[in-house]
């Protein structure tokens, strides 16, 4: 691996849009995620990532989507709280022994991991994780620059 030098400038590591990460406000009751997964698959749309954070009366489900432009539209029109961030989605073309060898790379650059998970599924079948970190562009590039593959939305959403 190269070594990272935080100093020097950075560029996108390729063409597109970032992946754009849906937090959803959920009622913690029954059958609640279970309404937001009916209605995006009605709308065709695929959950490629998700983190559920439960607590006592709400539960928050963070989401990455195969055409993220159509659950904003399904979200607003329905009044469905929401919250939208980019995020990194890198590919791990090892697989999951890759992942200390990708935070690592972050931990050397002193960048903050806010929340980390994984990606159910993306085209060519690596695994790949779903990092939201406390400066994006500068994580990004010091990803592209250790080697990693930072995807775009369009990778996703072939």
């Amino acid at each position: 691996m190269a070594e990272l030098d935080p100093e020097a400038p950075f560029a996108a590591t390729s063409e597109g849009s970032p992946v754009r990460q849906f937090a959803v406000f959920l009622p913690n009751r029954p059958g609640a995620f279970v309404a937001i997964l009916d209605l995006l698959r009605s709308s065709h749309v695929v959950v490629l990532g998700l983190s559920v954070q439960d607590a006592v009366d709400s539960t928050v489900v963070r989401l990455v989507v195969s055409d993220p432009l159509t659950v904003e539209t399904v979200f607003i029109e329905k009044g469905i709280p929401f919250n939208c961030m980019d995020v990194l989605v890198v590919s791990l073309r090892e697989g999951a022994e890759q992942m200390p060898d990708c935070l690592r790379t972050l931990l050397k650059v002193e960048t903050n991991i806010h929340f980390i998970y994984p990606l159910l599924s993306q085209p060519g079948g690596c695994s790949a994780l779903v990092l939201a970190v406390e400066d994006h562009d500068f994580g990004q590039a010091m990803l592209a620059k250790s080697g990693f593959k930072v995807l775009r939305q369009e990778d996703l959403s072939r």
